[in-house]
């Protein structure tokens, strides 16, 4: 059974709170972090940059969250701060708002009893990948029990460089509830580290080329409680998803959504007494300071009739930076 985070996750219904950048740990040759996040002291909430807990929020009605995860860095490292938005967020949402959280340290039982008292739900361990297959007997196993002790429901998250039955082996004892493998990607925090750690990308593929994929699901995926999490599913479902849950709320009532989550309208520099004297209705568009915005299939119906003799199509993202994807000229 898949657990209530991932399940929740695959909606696109999770609120991503990154908490830091910084870590101590730099074994991590595959870590994934842009330049812009590592080791900075910054919260993001999604793509949204958090000054106040207003924002954190704001944010997650906007997608209508479900539930959240939260990230870094290492968010242990943080204490305070993990354990001030996890409160922050159980008490403004209530108990059925899911909260996991990634750490790549063992911490203890007075750090466990903390984060179970502040609400979390879930804690997802990422062992060193040296200690693989000789977790047993280390502080890890016990960190896995105490987690339990305290409230917590322990799992492992590993990104997908080999297949590693010892994980499988924590699962069946009891100890880890799943082991979610994440495909092995390359990207442009990680991509000279992957390099010379002897990795090479795939260039139709966002993951690493000479990761055994293949070997990892033959020996691990027939597993019930092991989840394998492409990179694929990643972008065109989880994210894709979410940006849907933003864009519902978000709309305007002339905005379209499209199947990739992104926002359609038209704009269009003119007298905004011209939509008053051909009897738009005001719901079709909106005047700013500049320009008007409006239906898109307006603005290319008002310029076949010759109402007007130009315009664009914006297509963009419904994040706070609204970024646009695509600009597409209308003209007689």
């Amino acid at each position: 059974m898949i657990s209530e985070g991932c399940r929740q996750c695959a909606k696109g219904g999770k609120l991503v709170l990154f908490v830091s950048g910084t870590c101590e740990r730099r074994d991590c040759f595959y870590c994934p972090l842009s330049e812009t996040r590592k080791d900075t002291d910054t919260v993001y909430a999604n793509e949204r940059p958090v000054s106040h807990d207003a924002d954190v929020i704001e944010e997650a009605e906007k997608m209508d969250a479900l539930g959240s995860s939260i990230t870094g860095g290492e968010p242990l490292e943080v204490l305070d701060r993990t354990c001030h938005y996890i409160d922050l967020l159980k008490t403004e949402f209530g108990g059925d708002h899911h909260i996991h959280l990634y750490t790549a340290v063992p911490g203890d039982k007075d750090t466990f009893k903390r984060l179970s008292s502040a609400g979390l739900d879930e804690i997802r361990f990422h062992p060193p990948y040296a200690m693989w297959g000789n977790l047993h007997g280390t502080e890890w196993e016990q960190r896995l029990y105490d987690a339990r002790d305290a409230g917590l429901d322990p799992a492992f998250e590993i990104p997908g460089i080999r297949p590693e039955q010892e994980f499988i082996e924590f699962i069946e004892e009891g100890a880890a509830d799943f082991c979610n493998i994440n495909e092995f990607e390359m990207t442009e925090g990680n991509h000279e580290r992957m390099r010379s750690a002897g990795f090479e990308r795939d260039l139709d593929h966002i993951s690493a080329v000479n990761s055994p994929t293949e070997e990892i699901l033959e020996e691990m995926g027939s597993h019930e409680k092991v989840y394998f999490c492409t990179a694929q599913f990643k972008d065109a479902a989880q994210h894709r998803e979410r940006l849907k849950r933003t864009a519902e709320n978000v709309r305007r009532p002339f905005d379209e959504i499209t199947d990739d989550g992104t926002l359609v309208y038209g704009v269009t520099s003119v007298d905004p007494d011209q939509f008053d004297d051909l009897g738009v209705p005001d719901e079709y568009y909106s005047i700013k300071s500049d320009h008007i915005e409006l239906a898109w299939w307006l603005l290319e119906e008002m310029i076949e009739n010759g109402d007007i003799a130009s315009g664009e199509v914006i297509e963009q993202y419904p994040t706070i930076d609204q970024t646009i994807v695509e600009r597409t000229p209308l003209a007689q």
